[in-house]
């Protein structure tokens, strides 16, 4: 009979406490973070002009969103480090790209520099905690124990 069990890291920046007490992606601060910040975005773009509707509302909400998503097909991918990292990496690409969106908005003037420099910021702290994870991502990943 085969079993799955979570390797134990000394520490973790992706989350809590300690990976081994995860047991659901939405538990991960970096995910909580993200869909927080997502939703905020989704408030803030509906003042963008209606142009603005079909291009970069429609752009800044899914990458945001995507974000969050990646993050959460990264948990369920934990069996395999390659995949676990590329999902990740894949979030950290569409917070970049978030990134890009509120500087577009900024200069556009859709959003004041306050508000702006904080999105910024909060998408840096995403990226840190992201980009710690895929350093680290042998420890975050289930192997497979054989028992007997």
């Amino acid at each position: 009979m085969n079993r799955f069990r979570i390797r134990k890291p000394r520490s973790h920046r992706g989350g809590g406490a300690s990976v081994a007490n995860i047991r659901s992606y939405r538990e991960l601060k970096v995910w909580q973070e993200s869909m927080d910040t997502a939703m905020e975005i989704f408030q803030l773009t509906r003042s963008f002009p209606v142009d603005e509707r079909y291009s970069l509302v429609d752009q800044i909400r899914r990458s945001s969103r995507s974000v969050a998503a990646n993050i959460a097909e990264a948990w369920r991918k934990r069996r395999y480090e390659a995949a676990f990292g590329s999902k990740l990496s894949d979030s950290e690409a569409e917070a970049c790209e978030v990134q890009t969106g509120i500087e577009i908005a900024l200069r556009c003037e859709y959003l004041e520099k306050k508000t702006a420099a904080r999105l910024d910021t909060q998408y840096e702290n995403i990226l840190a905690k992201l980009v710690a994870m895929i350093r680290d991502s042998h420890k975050w990943t289930i192997r497979e124990t054989s028992s007997g």
